[in-house]
């Protein structure tokens, strides 16, 4: 009877992986050969393990990556020019901890999307959190915010992400409001939050697709400097997955 209110009160205080792990010491006998400190040890360990199992699938749900992609399956193999040391370099997150950014440029269908949904998965495992949004998406956004009064609030949850992901800079022509939005952005990020920007131009050709070459200087210091370079280059990963489907290899 005392047993089944201990767990009770475990699960009434929401400690449900201490109380699971209470459950599988009373249902297992040979338990009784560990001391006091060794049960309780496992107990903990199980309630540490489960809230951290939760906090991980919450920063995944925010996130909202594009792709359910892991630095460990990244392909090394097809011919499109990724280092892997670069890679086993930013897996590591030292950069994220040191507030540097990544750029990761190429032509369509060489994965930069997957490789920038898989360092920020790497993040979010690591304990940091992580949004994705294309840059359409985010200019989208900010005009919305701008129109009904949430501008500065949705600015500053933006601050507030570890790693964000700026999917495809420079696919659509970028207007006056744009280029300050995206300055704004990147302003409160520079230098305390890690940014990663995808893109299918070279970073050369970035000054001139944004414009105003004032704010295109600005907008270039603040991705540019200190980034971590990814140049993708051969044929497309969508082609080779199309031909292994066709022969069944």
């Amino acid at each position: 009877m005392l047993d089944e209110q201990t767990y009770e009160k475990l699960v009434a205080m929401q400690l449900h992986g201490m109380a699971a792990a209470w459950k599988d010491y009373l249902a297992d006998k040979g338990s009784d050969q560990l001391t006091f400190g060794d049960r309780f040890g496992m107990m903990v360990d199980r309630e540490w393990t489960l809230r951290q199992e939760r906090r991980l699938r919450n920063r995944l749900a925010t996130a909202k990556l594009r792709e359910a992609a892991c630095i460990e399956d990244v392909d090394y193999r097809h011919p499109r020019k990724l280092d892997r040391s670069v890679m086993q370099k930013l897996a590591t997150c030292q950069w994220v901890k040191e507030h540097e950014n990544v750029i990761i440029t190429g032509a369509t269908g060489l994965g930069k999307t997957w490789l920038a949904c898989a360092l920020a998965n790497k993040a979010c495992r690591d304990g940091s959190t992580a949004m994705y949004l294309r840059v359409p998406r985010l200019m989208h956004v900010l005009a919305v915010a701008r129109a009904d009064g949430t501008y500065v609030r949705e600015l500053a949850k933006l601050a507030k992400v570890h790693v964000l992901i700026l999917d495809d800079l420079g696919l659509s022509p970028i207007g006056d409001d744009e280029r300050h939005d995206l300055l704004e952005v990147l302003e409160d990020r520079y230098g305390v939050r890690s940014t990663i920007v995808t893109s299918q131009m070279p970073v050369k050709k970035w000054h001139e697709a944004i414009g105003d070459p004032t704010i295109a200087d600005a907008i270039m210091e603040r991705i540019v400097y200190n980034a971590h370079r990814i140049d993708l280059a051969g044929t497309t990963m969508r082609d080779t997955k199309q031909k292994k489907a066709d022969t069944g290899k």
